[in-house]
């Protein structure tokens, strides 16, 4: 699908964002394993979800979907069935990293595999504490989906994570759910604590103390009501357009404002951009609140250390609005862009000088200089859906329509990117 983008004068209106894809993926995932029925509203809408519900139903679990709501019949610990074939993650490393560590807790072995994308992605980092807990994982390559997973009675370890990785985290947290005793998670930097909150939220007794996560294994998950916060990784597109046309300003509803978040809303405003934030409340242990940003020009940043590992979803976009900055943008100590649904280096790069926009791009990281100015071009999300927004995001800048190739990857986490896109700028 190519979907032509034409140049806004300025963004103006109020949005509501789909939910959370980080937050959707692990509340389903929890509540087919916890007892009795969770009702989950404002689920995301993007497809990397779907497959999780796809799978957890292919395992044996009872799922209603109408829409965003979404009510799961939890099975508890014992209750998931042999899969009849292998569980498609499709082009969701959350459904296929997370989702591993409920399977090595099974007395079954199971086969996950993914698209083509996926295919890529090496896994490395979680069949190396999965089989230190006693499962067995076979790999192409040793490391490349289709994993099979042979579930074992697992054992609890006191794991020191080798990258701070979220998605590694809850898969030794989710594993250690089948364990009698604690598991232990050691980060070397923090990252975001969505599976930390969820597990509370269902019963299980989690402590984080210092970049040391505890749980205690063999909880009695129970079913509950939840709702899901709008994705601040999808309002950024939206954060980063307002800062790109004189003029705009937009207001985004009840988005998830998480502190393990808060780093990209605190960048931007470091650099200059006008956000500010207003009617919080809590839902589950989640902090939500309404953002209202207004055009201000940015300065620039530096993204280095754990803040790139904390902005790591984002930088996408985040280059976009380095190039029309003051001082330009300087991205490194971020090699994991290289693993993602793309290269993301190599994708952001190529796109960016179609767009006759000068960068320097280095093994783990790049700078893009400010004061650019983005020109008409063929784009390309190269199947990646950060990519296809972050570029529709720098189309509207451009001094002419801009095509994106591939447009419809942005269905992967926000399938109703382009329409709102759309509202805000007619």
């Amino acid at each position: 699908m190519v979907e032509i983008i034409h140049p806004a004068r300025a963004l103006q209106g109020e949005i509501r964002l789909p939910g959370d894809k980080s937050i959707s993926h692990r509340y389903a995932m929890l509540a087919s394993v916890a007892e009795g029925k969770t009702r989950i509203l404002n689920y995301s809408t993007g497809a990397d979800c779907a497959s999780t519900l796809g799978a957890m139903r292919a395992l044996g679990v009872e799922i209603e979907r109408n829409g965003a709501e979404v009510v799961i019949h939890g099975v508890g610990l014992e209750g998931l069935k042999p899969a009849a074939g292998p569980l498609d993650a499709g082009n969701s490393g959350s459904t296929i990293r997370m989702l591993s560590g409920i399977l090595a807790g099974q007395s079954f072995s199971t086969t996950i595999s993914g698209d083509e994308s996926l295919s890529r992605r090496p896994m490395g980092r979680i069949i190396t504490p999965l089989e230190q807990m006693g499962a067995r994982i076979e790999a192409r390559e040793g490391k490349f989906p289709p994993l099979t997973i042979h579930g074992a009675k697992l054992r609890p370890i006191d794991y020191t994570l080798p990258v701070a990785s979220a998605q590694v985290k809850s898969c030794i947290l989710f594993a250690g759910l089948f364990c009698e005793g604690v598991t232990t998670v050691r980060e070397p930097v923090p990252t975001r604590d969505h599976s930390e909150i969820a597990l509370r939220a269902f019963g299980a007794e989690v402590e984080s103390i210092g970049g040391v996560i505890t749980l205690e294994g063999r909880p009695a998950l129970k079913g509950c009501e939840l709702y899901v916060p709008g994705d601040l990784s999808s309002a950024a597109f939206f954060l980063v357009a307002a800062g790109l046309l004189p003029g705009s300003r937009i207001g985004i509803q009840a988005v998830g404002l998480n502190p393990t978040r808060s780093a990209l809303l605190d960048f931007l405003i470091a650099g200059g951009s006008s956000i500010k934030v207003v009617n919080l409340s809590q839902h589950a242990g989640e902090v939500i609140g309404d953002l209202v940003v207004e055009y201000r020009p940015w300065r620039g940043g530096v993204l280095e250390k754990s803040l790139t590992a904390a902005l790591i979803d984002e930088i996408p976009v985040l280059s976009v609005l380095g190039a029309a900055s003051r001082d330009g943008l300087i991205v490194r100590d971020a090699a994991e862009l290289r693993v993602k649904e793309t290269d993301r280096i190599a994708t952001l790069a190529e796109n960016l000088k179609r767009m006759g926009i000068q960068i320097e791009v280095r093994e783990d990281g790049f700078e893009v200089p400010g004061k650019q100015k983005f020109h008409a071009a063929k784009l390309d999300s190269f199947g990646d859906h950060r990519i296809a927004m972050a570029f529709s995001v720098a189309a509207l800048a451009a001094d002419g329509p801009c095509e994106i190739e591939n447009a419809e990857a942005a269905s992967v986490s926000f399938p109703e990117f382009y329409q709102m896109l759309r509202s805000l700028s007619a």
